[in-house]
């Protein structure tokens, strides 16, 4: 395929002509945040934190959240690349492979997970089989995406925002009265209480492999100051008020799958239409994200790539459905570091981003796989908030390693 016919600009800066205003970037940022994987999560929360822990969770964990996120956002439209075209000014062409392999393998994982969050009601609703379910609209959600591309993402967002909110604030008032007021949902104790360290981890790890790709959505924004604006807020407003819900209907329940609140409350059937909107916009965005890391890879078009991961994604969707939180654990772990390496290398070498043949002379850059593997290891062994420790990890041993690199390399041309 022609670049010219490539409108996913996977190999190449998105031109001028092809940016968008802040309003067409609000409802994608909104539509990426408004997760309903993220309800899951807070239902999690719900049941396991106080009212005001859950609250000063949220929202120091959207903050944080928001704030890595902007930065990347910011790179992003600045240069008009990718996340996976970045990656090749700091871990070099073929050393960008790893991180397009993970970040473009979990958002595989993501469509899989949202793709079964949304046969699994509807097969108790109708009775129909949920593998059939998973089948038809796993194939449905990739032919969207795979040729409509970011048309799709924006068009799907537009309906599916105003839906999910309208229905998220419904579930919350039905929670708050059959709990008997305000009051008594903030007076509700945990019967297994969770760490707060753990739950500030489950926050930022629902969603940095998301956040660690925003440029992938924000490339095409006109003006980065816009985007860095927009990032934080859809993440302080978007993904809280995916938390919200989740939380007060699994708070008033005592069930965090939001799939058995939304029975529960008697509103599966809305919920049905509504969630499954929102899923399909979630589940367009991951696999729009994962094509443009295969193509990375494989020098093929992210629209192939993007079928074909949709194709893996609906094979696996039960399995990573079942193993949720070890999902979570993972991407923690290992996704962080890559956003704090591109944020690093961009801001010690901001001219060279000005052509993308800058970031094809090197291979592979070896000081930024390292600094990857101390990210881990910072987040694995230091205490406090895993992904924020991997974060800072990686783009400190970034910066020290390349300075130091810097220094031999000089000392070396005065000899």
């Amino acid at each position: 395929m022609s670049k010219t016919k490539d409108h996913n600009f996977s190999q190449e800066a998105v031109p001028p002509s092809a940016k968008k205003g802040a309003i067409s970037l609000t409802f994608i940022m909104l539509s990426l945040t408004f997760f309903s994987a993220s309800m899951w999560a807070g239902g999690k929360l719900g049941t396991g934190l106080t009212f005001s822990h859950f609250f000063f969770a949220l929202f120091i964990g959207n903050l944080l959240l928001g704030i890595y996120s902007a930065i990347l956002g910011y790179i992003g439209a600045k240069t008009g690349f990718s996340t996976h075209l970045l990656a090749r000014f700091s871990f070099g062409r073929k050393g960008s492979w790893l991180p397009s392999l993970l970040l473009g393998g979990t958002q595989v994982g993501w469509f899989g997970v949202g793709l079964a969050m949304f046969a699994f009601p509807v097969s108790k609703a109708t009775g129909i089989n949920e593998y059939i379910l998973i089948g038809v609209f796993g194939f449905l959600m990739t032919i969207t995406v795979a040729f409509e591309g970011i048309k799709a993402l924006l068009y799907l967002s537009i309906i599916a925002v105003p839906a999910i909110g309208i229905l998220g604030c419904y579930s919350v008032w039905v929670a708050v009265n059959d709990v008997g007021g305000l009051h008594a949902l903030m007076d509700i104790t945990p019967s297994e209480p969770l760490p707060f360290a753990t739950a500030l981890t489950i926050v930022v790890g629902s969603f940095i492999s998301a956040g660690t790709l925003t440029a992938d959505f924000v490339r095409f924004g006109k003006r980065a100051r816009h985007v860095f604006i927009i990032t934080i807020i859809s993440f302080l407003f978007g993904n809280s008020l995916m938390f919200i819900f989740g939380a007060a209907g699994a708070a008033s329940v005592g069930q965090a799958d939001i799939s058995d609140v939304m029975i529960a409350q008697g509103l599966l059937i809305p919920a049905i239409i509504v969630l499954g909107l929102n899923i399909w916009t979630t589940n367009d965005n991951a696999l729009y994200a994962s094509g443009l890391g295969m193509a990375n890879i494989t020098g093929l078009s992210s629209k192939t790539m993007s079928m074909v991961n949709g194709i893996i994604g609906t094979l696996c969707a039960v399995w990573l459905y079942n193993n949720f939180v070890g999902w979570l654990t993972f991407l923690s772990t290992a996704i962080p570091p890559i956003g704090g390496v591109i944020i690093a290398d961009y801001f010690m070498h901001k001219k060279r981003y000005q052509s993308l043949a800058n970031g094809s002379k090197r291979k592979i850059n070896w000081i930024s796989l390292v600094a990857v593997a101390v990210g881990i290891i910072c987040a694995k062994y230091l205490p406090g908030v895993v992904p924020i420790n991997s974060v800072l990890g990686s783009a400190m041993s970034y910066i020290i390693m390349t300075l130091l690199a810097r220094q031999l390399r000089l000392s070396r041309g005065r000899k």
